[in-house]
């Protein structure tokens, strides 16, 4: 097993700007550096108080197709493109300003938040990151849909996703399987983008949601594919679906050492089983913070 790595932090604040996709809102987040041990916390600085929202599963609530974090009241939706960003490339120590109740959508997928964090300079803080070393099988969800993670001796966190839309539609069976690194994200994943069937885009829509998003602006399939949108992998849904659980394993709060096999997994599994493997296994390294 390898060392404990250390945390890391960046050194400059750097600002994404969007809409989003539920509200439609104009959103403008700050990434900003953060000590050592803050981890990641989302201020709200809409609000005269400023409260923040540490990026914990403690704090998560059920939400439609999205995660949803929620503090003392105050709450902030759509975070998992940004968890996603800082945990694919090792960004323990963060703080980030919004001014909505939302993140921005941007383009569906993680690249903005990515290439804002690259250019704020990734860096190494004297403190190390704490570790989960996952020792037995662990699954959570049914025959149909679940996620479990098993040890990996030779350490890191690896990830083997099967998506299954069925046969009678554009997106189909797809399945990804890749150790996450900072490398691998950046060129595997961070590009990937939210995906829907035209029919669930219209059912949004009629209830008044996503209002301002277009085929542009994520990928909506018809019966031949993307809807005036091209992919951008083969298998862009699978590595997509891969991203959220990168993004929704972040809110453990410490790094993961395991193997994940998930077969039509979404936000709500990934954090049950996050929740599980904090409940029962040991955190080495510096204590496990608290929401």
């Amino acid at each position: 097993m390898l060392p404990l790595r250390s945390q890391h932090t960046i050194t400059k604040p750097v600002v994404v700007t969007g809409f989003g996709y539920w509200s439609g809102q104009d959103i403008r987040v700050e990434f900003r550096p953060a000590p050592a041990g803050t981890g990641l916390v989302f201020v709200r600085k809409d609000i005269p108080s400023q409260p923040r929202i540490p990026a914990l599963v403690a704090n998560r609530i059920e939400t439609p197709l999205r995660t949803t974090l929620v503090s003392h009241g105050v709450s902030v939706e759509m975070v998992e493109h940004v968890l996603a960003a800082c945990a694919g490339l090792e960004v323990d120590n963060c703080e980030i300003w919004v001014d909505q109740p939302e993140m921005p959508g941007c383009d569906g997928s993680s690249q903005a938040f990515v290439d804002a964090l690259t250019e704020a300079e990734i860096v190494a803080q004297d403190a190390l990151r704490s570790r989960l070393v996952v020792t037995e099988v662990t699954r959570v969800g049914d025959e149909d849909s679940w996620v479990e993670i098993r040890p990996r001796p030779r350490g890191g966190f690896k990830v083997k996703y099967r998506l299954d839309y069925g046969s009678d539609n554009a997106i189909g069976r797809q399945t990804i399987e890749l150790a996450v690194t900072p490398k691998t994200f950046r060129s595997e994943l961070a590009a990937a983008r939210t995906f829907l069937l035209e029919s669930e885009a219209e059912w949004l829509r009629s209830r008044g949601l996503g209002t301002r998003v277009t085929t542009k602006d994520l990928v909506v399939f018809g019966d031949e594919g993307p809807i005036d949108n091209e992919l951008r992998f083969e298998d862009e849904c699978v590595r997509h679906k891969t991203l959220d659980l990168v993004g929704d394993f972040a809110l453990a709060g410490c790094e993961i050492v395991g193997q994940v096999m998930a077969q039509r997994s979404g936000h709500r599994l990934n954090a049950e089983l996050v929740r599980v493997l904090l409940a029962e296994g040991e955190i080495i390294g510096e204590q496990r913070r608290t929401a």
